[in-house]
């Protein structure tokens, strides 16, 4: 059943009722001081149209809805119902500290002392001991 709005003139309200098509015409009472309030234009209007599966707001802007979000494109790929890659955006990979780096490097240069050290002396180091960057 459609959903109509009407107007109550003694309590000055707008309600809504779900009525029949063939009943939308004839006055429905007032929620709440039970006089007739006869039928108005719609004061809100929304509508979508299904295309290629996705609802779509009309007038068409060319977006689709993904779970009530805009969005500009379809998925292409297998995805989970829920999941939208332009909704559902992936973490951006985590970007390691100027601090971690000079550590970093710092570490992989002692390393490489202590290699030539023990190359220098006659020591072969073991390869399962050494990180892959220094063999």
């Amino acid at each position: 059943m459609p959903l109509y709005e009407y107007y109550c003139r003694p309590c000055d309200g707008i309600f809504e009722t779900l009525r029949p098509i063939g009943r939308a015409a004839e006055p429905a009472p007032c929620p709440v001081c039970e006089n007739s309030g006869q039928r108005i234009m719609p004061t809100s209007f929304n509508a979508f149209t299904i295309r290629e599966g996705y609802p779509r707001k009309i007038p068409d802007k060319g977006t689709y809805w993904h779970l009530g979000k805009e969005v500009k494109r379809r998925v292409a790929a297998p995805f989970r119902q829920w999941e939208h890659p332009e909704v559902n955006k992936p973490e951006p990979p985590k970007r390691r500290l100027k601090g971690e780096i000079t550590v970093e490097r710092e570490k992989q240069r002692l390393r490489r002392k202590e290699l030539d050290k023990m190359r220098d002396s006659g020591i072969t180091p073991s390869e399962h001991k050494l990180p892959r960057q220094l063999k």
